[in-house]
């Protein structure tokens, strides 16, 4: 049997049963706290915070370790008007025609629309991109596993990073997203998966009751 090269797992840190529930109970209520919003103040946010969360968002699990991900972290204004700009096109083709009535009957209780003026008052955005060729090393160009998946969890890393740092998040996904790869400038490798804003709630941010609304551990989760 073909051996692989390995280390002795050292930096697991094993609890009693008591502080496990307490840790997993503090997390849930830490979690719980995490609202989508939509009303950003300006304020700014130091670029360390961000790098922080994505170098935490890159620890993720990956088909076959390639971790399929790019993130581009946005400040610059021009950049973000850009987004904003090509953002808010597709956005009223969606709302004036593209869209089923139904689509539009479940959005209704969140409030939204084609405006998203958060895209530019949002001190930071950060575009996710997975990638269809890489590998371990950012020169390897070998076919990526599981990209969708890798990116999703990834991408949850990222949100749960934001959050406990203390800042606010929102997911967009402008259909198509294909502008975010000319924005950013990356190639044809780079599929956007999604738009994350972050930064501090406004004054006069708000939670749609609809969005506090969740299903039950009954509802959610089966114990065999």
């Amino acid at each position: 049997m073909k051996t692989h090269d390995a280390s002795p797992l050292s930096d697991f840190i094993e609890y009693n049963t008591e502080e496990m529930i307490e840790r997993s109970a503090t997390f849930y209520e830490n979690i719980k706290r995490r609202h989508s919003i939509r009303s950003f103040s300006n304020k700014a946010v130091p670029q360390a915070v961000i790098e922080n969360c994505i170098k935490a968002a890159g620890t993720a699990p990956s088909g076959a370790n390639h971790q399929p991900w790019h993130f581009v972290a946005i400040s610059s204004d021009n950049v973000k008007q850009q987004i904003r700009q090509q953002a808010e096109i597709h956005e009223n083709n969606f709302y004036q025609g593209r869209a089923s009535e139904e689509w539009l009957d479940a959005l209704k209780p969140l409030g939204t629309d084609a405006n998203k003026p958060y895209l530019e008052h949002a001190p930071w955005l950060i575009a996710v991109f997975s990638e269809k060729k890489g590998g371990i090393s950012i020169e390897d160009k070998n076919t990526n596993y599981y990209v969708h998946e890798s990116v999703g969890i990834a991408t949850g890393f990222l949100i749960n990073a934001l959050h406990s740092s203390g800042l606010a998040t929102l997911t967009h996904t402008p259909k198509p997203m294909s502008f975010l790869s000319k924005v950013c400038d990356r190639d044809e490798n780079s599929r956007p998966y999604m738009l994350i804003i972050a930064g501090y709630p406004s004054e006069d941010a708000t939670v749609p009751h609809h969005a506090s609304i969740k299903k039950s551990l009954q509802d959610i989760a089966t114990f065999l």
